[in-house]
């Protein structure tokens, strides 16, 4: 495919690259994908000097300053025109840079090891210790590897919903973003809630009642305007709260290497294993490794910075995890029945006292909102780039001065609001649900986008073919139809009915589209893929 093949690509290009331009229809924007990659894959061979056109357009304009027009018929001046006022420019603005992206990742992710206790009650020490040296194999590195690929050929806002729009087409892009949006609010309902129940043996009062009610609501209210005031504050936050989760564990392994017995490791019993409760608490701990993908476009130079800030966050995770598991089932007598949740400070008080105790019990509970945050920025950007790509109404796109999505965190933080409310054992179950579908879809579009645009520039590049990436995608694969065949009924009835909601808000958004009752539009200079690195070279994951 070149660009004397489809010209009608190559004037898109140059179209969607050029800052000045209007924002464009749906239709002449090749929604469904496919004139879009053909457009970059021409782009890509078009030369130095389009490039360099292209670049310095961009340098001289906001990201987000256009002449923006709705998504359906462009001359009626009574319908479209210019935005009111101008979002903030994007080049001015504070983007993130490596080390606080790594721990945003980390949040993501993983947060600390608070909630790995249930791997040793359910299956003993030498399967949970295995397991968090598999499953992140088969899993984790594949994910992470999809993103670092994905999110550097399309270093935008939205992340994966660009990737499955641009693959599948915009239905199943919106689908992809319905579902990880709400199974994302769904988990960051879980924080607030958690957080006061590590404060509640101090302060008996946030037990219930209004009192917890207020606090959820002002934990809620305090952290979500974190958010709001900017994500490079979010990420140096992410990063002091961090460094104070991971060094008592640190301290707790130091003191625990006299008492460490290796015998203790290797201690299993088949017969007694919950696969369940196993499964589902491994996945819980080391998944969500794409969600950093949708707010890309807020990264320090994201081709380079991307990729290894994931390579990082990896080994960060995983020895996170690994280093307290060793020192607690090697140090301590093995009683599988007290191995749940905040067993680590009992740990910590028989190892070094009660301040180590304390130590963990707060780290714990400062974790929980370091993963809000994490969580909220990676949600409200999503919302931001599914709003620049014409799917969801034009206000999502709007920034505050601080250049944050502010219809975006606050969508989300009603959601958090409204399901704090909830019981949470069946819905995180259904948030793994709504996960795994989410996962599904990337991994097609993964698939479909390097056989059907093999040339399309990837600036971070899986060293693999098409044959050795299907090779690479059968474990977590399998991985997911376990989980999905361990859910209960009732889990997988609440799942489809959110699934449905999807399938059925697309058309309708495009009935009000359609009618003229919102501004739907699509901002013009969105990232240029085909102008990264000169579309040639793939770089190497830290070098």
């Amino acid at each position: 495919m070149d660009g004397q093949d489809c010209p009608e690509s190559s004037d898109l290009s140059e179209r969607l690259s050029s800052p000045s331009a209007p924002r464009i229809s749906r239709e002449e924007a090749g929604r469904d994908g496919g004139a879009n990659m053909a457009a970059v894959e021409a782009a890509s061979r078009g030369g130095q000097a389009s490039t360099t056109d292209s670049k310095t357009g961009q340098e001289n304009e906001s990201n987000n300053e256009a002449s923006p027009t709705t998504m359906g018929e462009q001359g009626d001046s009574n319908h479209h025109g210019l935005l009111p006022e101008a979002s903030p420019r994007l080049e001015n603005l504070n983007k993130v840079s490596i080390i606080p992206l790594i721990f945003l990742i980390f949040y993501e992710v993983s947060g600390g090891p608070f909630g790995i206790e249930d791997s040793v009650q359910a299956a003993g020490p030498f399967l949970a210790i295995l397991g968090f040296v598999v499953f992140p194999l088969i899993w984790s590195i594949p994910e992470a590897l999809i993103t670092a690929e994905m999110g550097t050929m399309f270093p935008e806002d939205g992340g994966y919903v660009v990737w499955v729009s641009s693959a599948l087409g915009p239905y199943w892009g919106f689908q992809q973003g319905w579902m990880k949006w709400l199974s994302g609010v769904i988990d960051n309902a879980l924080y607030p809630v958690l957080f006061l129940d590590y404060l509640k043996s101090g302060v008996p009062a946030l037990g219930a009642g209004a009192p917890r009610t207020f606090a959820v609501l002002g934990l809620t209210a305090a952290l979500t305007y974190m958010n709001y005031r900017g994500l490079t504050i979010v990420g140096w936050l992410a990063v002091c709260l961090g460094v104070f989760s991971i060094l008592p564990f640190v301290v707790m392994g130091l003191i625990a290497i006299p008492r460490l017995r290796p015998a203790r490791w290797i201690a299993v019993d088949l017969r007694s294993v919950d696969w369940n409760l196993y499964l589902n608490t491994l996945f819980w701990n080391l998944n969500y490794w794409d969600s950093i993908s949708t707010l890309a476009g807020e990264v320090e130079n994201p081709t380079k910075t991307l990729p290894k800030a994931l390579f990082y966050a990896v080994i960060l995770v995983v020895v996170g995890y690994l280093y307290p598991l060793l020192a607690g089932t090697g140090a301590i007598p093995l009683e599988r029945e007290l191995w749940t949740d905040g067993y680590f400070s009992d740990i910590a008080k028989i190892l070094g006292g009660v301040w180590l105790m304390v130590w963990v019990q707060a780290a714990s509970a400062l974790s929980n909102m370091g993963m809000f945050i994490a969580e909220m920025s990676s949600d409200s950007y999503q919302l931001l780039g599914m709003a620049e790509h014409g799917m969801l109404p034009e206000f999502f796109s709007k920034r505050s001065r601080h250049g944050t999505p502010l219809a975006g965190i606050l969508f989300s933080a009603c959601g958090v609001v409204i399901l704090s409310w909830m019981s949470f054992q069946e819905i995180v179950a259904a948030e793994n649900f709504l996960y795994c579908f989410g996962m599904l879809l990337e991994f097609i579009a993964f698939i479909r986008l390097r056989i059907k645009y093999p040339r399309a520039p990837r600036p971070y590049k899986v060293p693999l073919g098409t044959i050795g990436l299907l090779l690479m995608l059968m474990p977590p694969t399998a991985l997911i139809v376990v989980v999905l065949a361990l859910s209960s009924l009732k889990v997988m009835v609440v799942s489809f009915a959110a699934m449905a909601i999807g399938l059925v808000l697309h058309p309708c958004l495009k009935h009000v589209e359609k009618k003229r009752w919102l501004r739907f539009s699509i901002r013009s200079n969105l990232p240029d893929i085909g102008a990264t690195e000169n579309g040639t070279a793939a770089e190497t994951l830290v070098g």
